[in-house]
C-alpha cells in the first residue's frame, strides 16, 4: 500500500510543479513580459553561503566524531547531544564568515 501511496504522491507533486509554472508563464504573457527570461536571485553569493554553511556543518561533525571517540570512554553511549550540538555551533560559525566576505564584497563595490 505504501508504494502505491508514495508513486501517487510523487506523480501529484510534478503534476503541481509543471502546471503551476505553465500558469505563471501564461500570466506572464498576459501581462506583456517575456517567459523566457529568468529572474536574479536575491542573494548572488548563494554558492558562497551554502558552501560555507556546508564546509562549516562538516568540520562540526567531524570535531564530535573525534570527541566522541577519544573523550568519551563509554563506547555503548553513544553521545547524540555532541554531534547535533557541534553541527550546529559550526554551521553557524559557517554562516557568519559567509555573512563577513559578503559584507566585505559590499564595501569593495562601493
Amino acid at each position: 500500500m505504501i508504494p502505491i501511496i508514495v508513486s501517487i504522491g510523487l506523480f501529484a507533486l510534478i503534476f503541481g510543479i509543471v502546471y503551476l509554472r505553465n500558469r505563471e508563464k501564461m500570466a506572464m504573457i498576459e501581462r506583456g513580459m517575456n517567459p523566457g527570461v529568468d529572474f536574479k536571485p536575491a542573494n548572488r553569493n548563494f554558492v558562497l553561503t551554502w558552501g560555507c554553511l556546508l564546509i562549516g556543518s562538516g568540520l562540526g561533525l567531524f570535531l564530535a566524531y573525534i570527541l566522541d571517540n577519544t573523550l568519551y570512554f563509554a563506547r555503548d553511549n553513544e553521545n547524540p547531544a555532541l554531534y547535533f550540538a557541534l553541527i550546529a555551533i559550526f554551521g553557524g560559525a559557517g554562516l557568519f564568515v559567509s555573512y563577513l566576505i559578503e559584507k566585505k564584497d559590499a564595501k569593495k563595490e562601493e
